[in-house]
């Protein structure tokens, strides 16, 4: 395994640590003023949109996409730890426009689109000239199972009717959203796996009613997690995304980046976090010095730093292993890095908040919400339970194939 970087990709380490540093980070605050000023919660601030102009102007720009001349072309390899750097920051994926829930949808519009489907949509999305949302999981179901989901989509003429109830749609609430990207149900008399499909629906379509805005352990995101009520929502069949009966497949083709992505992403926060930690136990004081000479907080910080450099290697090695075997092949390190990363992630952003103590629930740092993020994301995106499902089916595998001992 060689996990040495291109000098391409050191090149843009460098190059992003320095607009992290010079520029994302010192705007967080301006961004979450603006943000607690706006009238709309979900409107973009202003200081956002300088920070996409300078990102786009030097070159830091869809560093995620690497199909075709469509982004930067770089492997997993290439941008995983450049999806850390980001990460590090809550704002920092938008900032170059790398972040959820576009870059999935980007993913599959590229692989799966009609030119037709990706002039209309791909290209405004890699420019940010517009948002997207992507509408699976169901309030009424475990749609961690596919095989639950009840939203319909019913052939009528030229066109596809779509009737369900959706939540925690992602991204949905942000004024620039103009695509929705559904799954749901064409055939429920089909193979298992071949039941589902996936449908571009335009936002402004009729039919659409966003019922409630979710917020996430009392957060509310500035994209919005919308409770949505699709109600005889009409367009026309050359919006279904692939064949019907596709929609699965899509949807693993559409997982296995965006996980890696996930687990890079989660490196960030444990990496910013126990910056945090360190240093807030080298300025505090406690029992007669300072809390970086108690027993229990080294311990603390050499666990998460152990812990931080198994999973970045975990997570590197996946991310070389579906640049060289492919995503189908790479399934169980794909699972395998989504529990650790965000397992490893909230451990340690929770030592953070124990060490900051009162200030560590406050809102006076980032810690409380990287608590809720990296609890969250345990769930979104497929939970814990349905990863270590697929990496056990895999491990026994090798002990029931037919001749094994």
């Amino acid at each position: 395994m060689d996990f040495a970087f291109s000098p391409r990709a050191r090149e843009l380490q460098s190059r992003l640590r320095s607009f992290m540093e010079q520029h994302v980070y010192p705007a967080e605050a301006v961004y979450d003023r603006q943000l607690a000023g706006a009238d709309d919660p979900h409107a973009l601030p202003p200081v956002m949109l300088e920070l996409k102009e300078k990102a786009r102007a030097e070159g830091l720009w869809n560093l995620f996409m690497s199909h075709g001349d469509w982004g930067a072309g770089l492997t997993n390899l290439e941008y995983a730890p450049l999806a850390e750097l980001a990460g590090r920051s809550i704002i920092g994926p938008e900032v170059f426009n790398c972040s959820a829930p576009d870059t999935g949808n980007v993913e599959l519009l590229a692989l799966f689109g009609t030119p037709g489907q990706q002039e209309r949509w791909l290209r405004p999305l890699l420019e940010a000239e517009i948002r997207s949302c992507f509408a699976m999981t169901e309030p009424d179901v475990a749609s961690s199972d596919p095989r639950n989901l009840r939203t319909r989509i019913t052939r009528d003429g030229d066109s596809y009717l779509v009737n369900g109830h959706k939540w925690y749609t992602s991204g949905i609430l942000d004024p620039d959203c103009r695509l929705i990207i559904l799954m749901g149900v064409t055939d429920p008399e089909a193979p298992t796996y071949r039941q589902q499909s996936m449908l571009l629906i335009p936002r402004d379509t009729p039919g659409i009613t966003v019922l409630r805005d979710l917020p996430m352990f009392g957060y509310t995101d500035r994209l919005g997690h919308g409770d949505v009520l699709f109600e005889d929502v009409r367009v026309p069949a050359t919006n279904l995304l692939g064949g019907e009966g596709d929609g699965f497949a899509l949807a693993q083709g559409r997982l296995g980046p965006g996980r890696m992505h996930y687990a890079m992403r989660a490196v960030g926060f444990a990496e910013r976090a126990l910056e945090l930690m360190c240093r807030r136990v080298l300025d505090r004081e406690a029992f007669g010095g300072p809390l970086a000479d108690q027993g229990v907080v080294r311990e603390w910080i050499a666990r998460s730093r152990i812990e931080i450099e198994q999973v970045r290697l975990l997570v590197l090695k996946s991310a070389w292993l579906m640049d060289t075997i492919g995503n189908a092949a790479a399934r169980m390190e794909v699972a395998a890095i989504k529990v650790a990363a965000l397992e490893v992630a909230h451990r340690v952003v929770d030592r953070a908040v124990q060490a900051f103590g009162a200030a560590g629930v406050s809102d006076d740092t980032v810690l409380a919400r990287l608590f809720a993020i990296t609890r969250a994301l345990r769930i979104a995106d497929g939970p814990d339970e349905v990863h270590l499902r697929t990496v056990a089916r895999q491990e026994l595998a090798k002990y029931t194939k037919k001749g094994a001992a």
